[in-house]
């Protein structure tokens, strides 16, 4: 194997070519450091010395299993802390962490959330920390653990995470970002690949490789079987003339595999099977495309120059069977053309002029711009102007949330749904960090499509162009999978609308009891003009052989591929499922979480020392919202929210920034009741807050530590989080286990009350029903329940707006919040917010 340097970049290859865009990541980085702010060249000096540092990783039949394992001492005379840093891809779910300390192993337990959330809060209660996994980047989260290591102690620290690998591009990434920040006397990579479709190449890549370096790496590979093993000693890994490391970079491994024209590939294991599909040599399907592109305000300066620049390369990409066209959208929406139009040279040409002259200005009307696309496609499908057999997209770019013509996202959402009515698929870009990602994902997985952030950085428009690269050659649509129904059980999702060049749709399952000897199965699609039927079949014994290399195969892995399967796809499906079909959804990944011991969006692990050692901590799956990468400060909870139904604007976020003494916070007369509170500027939450009812005659009182309800001169204290039912003549009071409590009653607006102990902490006001305030209501918070005048966006800033209640008025600005509603730890949202 030869090696070859470029730019301080080092490439080796095995066997075959590759070009292209980057491509799928599995990504892990490894670091450790002490509680000092910079890390010295080599922790020694500090005391904490990583006297080994191991990587084995198996990826069998695409399903990745990876194991971290640390050894370090503490060589000083005192007390040392040590941080060790794991990063980990996005998709993959952590499935155990264990500690050896001092010969006893404590390891991590994973429970449903709700369950973990009460170690968490008694951890934090004793003023320990908590939260293990954070973003860390574009494709990675980082799992982070301190711990204290007493004088000559040795800590064992072992983490194990799984991943199906995603096809992108043609090729399956693996990439360890490597960052030990000190020599390290055993330091070791193993990484095994077995792929019974055989290997068609495999390429190693490094950012950090020396000559010295490149000697510690070596590969072997046959024809199934790959084996990576990075092992550099202690004289490799220093810097030249330096005794620090010069490991910090990626290093990254990617292969493909040997495909048929039949595309198939059923492989079986312990009584699983998985059915890989990426048929070769199909033609492309012709497509028709309209790009929707955001040219509002916010989007002046690089965002928008990034966004000309890609949109005309991907112009100069379409095919000259595509139809195309161009939408774009401030305040207002505006097509290029009345019509689709084809990819001609001529066309492309006007088309790129028309796109470097794109200028930014005004608001945000997603919703006209949306259904302006789809009038466009079904104007042109009514007058058969779209080719018979073609595939028609809709490629969203957006940087901002709606602020004009249509802004509820709920309401935009049914509206496109309705339009679209599963005829053409929907790909949402998200620009930046100001967008609203769950309002972009429901969007397109409500319309066969998917949803990308585009970060806001040098590489935008290759991460545009890339974009653009995965849904450019459509290969099939309508792609069902179809198996024998005494021969499987517990499939997953068995039809998709489109398949890609370059990707690929994975199937996995149960073998019944009683199967056949083979097993065999039909794909079905549309390919241009006609139909297709794939057929594959595969010997149940035989591939239960292939797979029983105990040296390259983490055994029982195609049973936890089919579980990492399900419960991916099951959590998709919850984003844009009904309310009644959540629960459902959300209780089959839940269950399937809790079996298979994975850390999900629906479970988290508990790291907990015995009691006594006063630690615990929780790792959770961090969710894709607005923030995915570190921000300048933490986003936080507004002192209160309020909903405004029948206006304009329907969530109003308000900050008290000014507060001395009680306030009077809502007076409705006619609704007979009454709430005052006290704010506390300085930790900016409210310190207590009364609500008193003149019908029946009740005060109810709330302070950080409980409640207290007073009827009749008889008081009542009740503690957060303790289940009350109680039904007053009037009134009903519940509270839940998370702490809501609610005072409602059948024609008075609710008020509700709830301990946030997120950021921002402290007692938190919520109203529902407020349509039943009268038009006598008043107060701090009762005058924005008045006639409220919204001014329009500011031309120069869409982002900050003016209203006007009675006399008084506000500046309003579009802000990032913390959502208390449903309790800790809060959803983010866009709210435009005044401050008092």
């Amino acid at each position: 194997m030869g090696f070859g340097r470029g730019l301080g970049q080092w490439f080796s290859r095995c066997r075959g070519p590759r070009a292209g865009p980057p491509l799928k990541e599995c990504c892990l980085k490894l670091g450790w450091h002490s509680n000092s702010p910079t890390p010295p060249p080599s922790l020694v000096q500090n005391g904490i010395n990583i006297y080994s540092l191991t990587v084995d990783s198996k990826v069998s039949s695409r399903f990745a299993h990876t194991v971290v394992t640390s050894r370090v001492v503490n060589r000083a005379n005192i007390m040392q802390e040590a941080t060790f840093q794991v990063e980990l891809p996005k998709r993959a779910f952590i499935t155990n962490f264990s500690m050896v300390i001092g010969g006893v192993t404590y390891p991590g337990n994973i429970k449903e959330k709700a369950a973990a959330q009460e170690q968490y809060s008694a951890a934090v209660a004793r003023g320990e920390s908590a939260g293990l996994v954070k973003a860390s980047g574009r494709k990675t989260e980082q799992f982070q653990v301190s711990v204290s290591v007493a004088p000559a102690a040795k800590v064992t620290f072992e983490l194990v995470y799984e991943e199906l690998l995603q096809r992108h591009l043609g090729a399956y990434e693996l990439l360890l970002k490597v960052q030990p920040r000190q020599l390290v006397k055993h330091l070791q990579m193993d990484i095994h690949i077995f792929e019974p479709q055989g290997i068609s190449f495999l390429e190693t890549e490094s950012t950090f490789m020396t000559n010295e370096l490149a000697d510690a790496l070596n590969v072997s590979q046959n024809k199934t079987k790959a084996h990576i093993q990075f092992k550099p000693t202690l004289s490799q890994q220093k810097s030249p003339g330096q005794q620090d490391t010069v490991l910090d970079g990626n290093f990254i491994v990617r292969y493909d595999v040997h495909r048929t024209v039949s595309g198939g590939s059923i492989q079986i294991e312990s009584g699983y099977f998985v059915h890989y599909f990426a048929p070769e040599g199909l033609p492309t399907i012709p497509k028709n495309v309209i790009f929707v592109i955001d040219k509002s305000g916010s989007m002046r300066g690089r965002k928008i120059q990034q966004t000309r620049e890609a949109l005309i390369k991907i112009l100069d990409d379409l095919s000259p069977n595509d139809q195309f066209n161009l939408v774009s959208f401030s305040g207002e929406a505006a097509q290029w053309k009345p019509l689709l139009v084809p990819a001609s040279a001529e066309n492309v040409n006007q088309a790129r002029s028309y796109a470097a002259s794109i200028q930014t200005q005004g608001g945000t009307n997603i919703n006209d711009a949306m259904l302006m696309a789809v009038q466009l496609l079904d104007s042109a499908n009514q007058k058969e102007l779209l080719p018979e057999g073609s595939v028609s997209l809709i490629i969203l770019l957006t940087d901002g949330d709606p602020t004009m013509g249509e802004t509820n996202p709920a309401r935009i959402q049914k509206n496109v749904k309705e339009a679209i009515d599963g005829q053409y698929s929907l790909f949402c870009l998200g620009f930046g960090f100001d967008v609203s990602f769950a309002f972009l994902e429901k969007l397109a997985l409500d319309n066969g499509g998917l949803t990308r952030r585009i970060y806001e950085d040098s590489d935008s428009t290759l991460q545009l162009q890339d974009f653009y690269q995965e849904v450019a050659n459509p290969l099939l649509t309508a792609v069902t999978f179809e198996y024998p129904s005494n021969a499987v059980e517990k499939v997953s999702r068995d039809n998709f609308r489109l398949l890609f060049k370059g990707s690929e749709i994975v199937v996995a399952g149960k073998l019944r009891d009683q199967s056949p000897d083979v097993l065999s199965a039909k794909v079905r699609g549309q390919l241009h003009m006609q139909n297709i039927t794939f057929q594959t079949e595969s010997s149940v014994a035989e591939q239960e052989k292939e797979f029983q290399s105990p040296k390259y195969i983490f055994h029982s892995f195609m049973e936890r591929l089919w579980a990492y399967l399900t419960i991916q796809q099951l959590l998709e499906q919850m984003v844009s499922a009904s309310d009644a079909e959540k629960q459902a959804l959300e209780t089959r990944a839940l269950n399937l979480s809790l079996q298979y011991c994975f850390v999900t969006p629906l479970t988290s692990m508990v790291v907990t020392k015995p009691e006594g050692k006063e630690w615990s901590e929780v790792a959770e799956k961090p969710v894709e919202t607005r923030t995915t990468a570190a921000v300048p400060a933490p986003i936080q909870a507004p002192a209160v929210i309020l909903m405004l139904p029948g206006q304009s604007v329907d969530r109003l976020c308000v900050d008290i920034k000014h507060s001395q003494g009680p306030m009077n916070l809502l007076s409705d007369p006619d609704q007979g009741v009454e709430v005052t509170a006290q704010y506390e500027t300085e930790k900016a939450q409210f310190s207590w807050i009364e609500v008193t009812f003149k019908n029946p005659q009740l005060q109810v009182r709330a302070i950080p530590e409980h409640v207290v309800v007073t009827r009749n001169r008889r008081n009542s204290a009740y503690k957060w989080k303790e289940t009350l039912f109680s039904v007053i003549p009037g009134v009903k009071l519940t509270m839940d286990k998370a702490g809501l409590l609610l005072l409602s009653s059948p024609d008075r607006v609710t008020i509700g009350l709830l301990p946030w102990d997120g950021p921002g902490e402290g007692l938190r006001l919520l109203l529902r029903d407020t349509d039943r305030f009268s038009s006598r209501v008043g107060g701090t918070l009762g005058q924005f329940y008045q006639d409220v005048l919204w001014g329009p966006p500011a031309a120069a800033d869409d982002s900050k707006r003016m209203l006007r209640v009675q006399d008084l008025e506000y500046s309003a600005t579009r802000l990032l919040k913390l959502d208390y509603q449903e309790g800790s730890p809060g959803t983010e949202i866009s709210c435009w917010s005044v401050e008092l």
